[in-house]
């Protein structure tokens, strides 16, 4: 029986299986972006399998682009080799990179936009230097057309793995409309930072953007209202991969038990180079604002001693460690205690969320669906929303949703 492509594998075109898309990154020289290219190429050579991606045997993802097919380039402040960098990041072991090193040291990085006012503590000489936001965004939307070309790509995907910026005020007036945004562009207004002026070349672009950092970019209220006036699929921000993943399956089962989660204490620490980037009090106070932001609304009440602490440890690399206390109160007023200590990969964790993201942007693309795509909230611990509603958080819901725009095309299919 033949499926219709959106429900299954058995429906799925030829010409959706062989689609070339590109993935723009910015971070390409990151532990997290590293990841993820040598895992595809992994695949393409039949020397890894599809566990620990989210969408490989799920209902549904027929008409997704085949993992094979991806394209891989992007920027970064660093011009290393790729299979250097893959090295010194300590995801992969010598064998893994050794197996893709070609496919590693064929992505070159394109010299990237940096701004120290926005991220102390991302250094290279990798730079892009342009005289304004306009050139530098020109100079974005060159890379991306020149990526298309030479790659013979039928769509390109931007992705945002780049270090975490500060935090920006959400009430300048740049920001406020689509209008101030491009007039700001003009004039180097110093409040749009390098993470909006990617978002805003891929808008203009036409290309899909995800944001998989806690850095303000698509989300803010002018990028919003263009990528809904572009038609462009939009998505973010900071992926939900290990500690608060886990919260939002805990909270939810909490809330169903009437279990009242008196404390919450969350702590990570971690040694890579997203930890150096955070040792920054400004970055650090943009990622401990996402990871907070879920608890509350998934509970209905605030938790007044909810505390979210991270810490740069250099011996741990890239094996995060995050370790929870949960106080909960129970019937006759019985206090009791959850502890949950997760050893985990960050880049093995967050890779194939990237790649699924990748995925779904390009079908939404395809299918003529722009603007917020909140049914990608799955992937996300703020996930970007178009009308000023509260997000939702709870990974059961997030996943049914998701599985519902698969199946029928709409998040809100019955």
């Amino acid at each position: 029986m033949t499926e219709h492509p959106q429900t299954g594998e058995s429906g799925a075109t030829e010409m959706q299986k062989n689609r070339r898309v590109g993935v723009a990154i910015v971070g390409v020289g990151g532990a997290v972006a590293t990841t993820a290219i040598a895992g595809v190429a992994m695949i393409r050579k039949g020397l890894a399998g599809t566990d620990g991606l989210p969408l490989a045997d799920a209902p549904g993802t027929g008409s997704l682009v085949a993992y094979e097919n991806l394209v891989f380039g992007g920027w970064d402040l660093s011009g290393e080799d790729l299979s250097e960098a893959a090295a010194s990041h300590g995801v992969l072991d010598k064998a893994q990179i050794f197996a893709v090193k070609d496919e590693l040291d064929a992505v070159v990085p394109w010299p990237a936009a940096g701004n120290r006012e926005f991220c102390r503590n991302a250094k290279g000489d990798n730079v892009a230097v342009a005289s304004g936001h306009r050139e530098q965004v020109e100079m974005i939307r060159t890379d991306l057309r020149r990526f298309r070309e030479e790659n013979a790509l039928d769509e390109v995907v931007l992705v945002n793995l780049a270090s975490t910026e500060r935090a920006v005020d959400p009430s300048s007036p740049v920001l406020a409309s689509a209008g101030a945004f491009e007039r700001g562009v003009e004039e180097s207004d110093p409040a749009i930072g390098p993470a909006m002026l990617y978002a805003y070349a891929a808008i203009s672009s036409g290309v899909p953007y995800v944001n998989f950092t806690p850095s303000a970019a698509a989300d803010v209220p002018a990028l919003v209202e263009l990528a809904g006036r572009e038609n462009v699929p939009v998505s973010g921000k900071d992926g939900k991969t290990g500690q608060t993943m886990v919260k939002t399956v805990l909270a939810p089962a909490f809330r169903s038990r009437g279990l009242k989660v008196e404390g919450w204490f969350s702590t990570n620490i971690l040694g890579n180079r997203d930890g150096q980037i955070l040792d920054d009090p400004d970055s650090l106070a943009s990622k401990v604002t996402t990871k907070g932001s879920v608890l509350d609304e998934m509970l209905g009440y605030p938790v007044k001693d909810h505390i979210v602490s991270i810490h740069y440890y250099p011996p741990r690399g890239d094996d995060k460690e995050a370790w929870d206390n949960i106080d909960l109160v129970g019937f006759m007023g019985r206090r009791m205690q959850m502890k949950v200590n997760f050893l985990c990969s960050d880049s093995v964790l967050a890779a194939p969320l990237v790649i699924e993201l990748v995925r779904l942007s390009e079908l939404a693309k395809r299918r003529g669906e722009g603007g917020v795509q909140e049914q990608f909230g799955l992937f996300f611990k703020a996930p970007t929303v178009a009308n000023g509603h509260a997000p939702e958080h709870a990974l059961h819901r997030q996943e049914e949703r998701l599985f519902k725009w698969l199946l029928s095309g709409s998040p809100d299919a019955s």
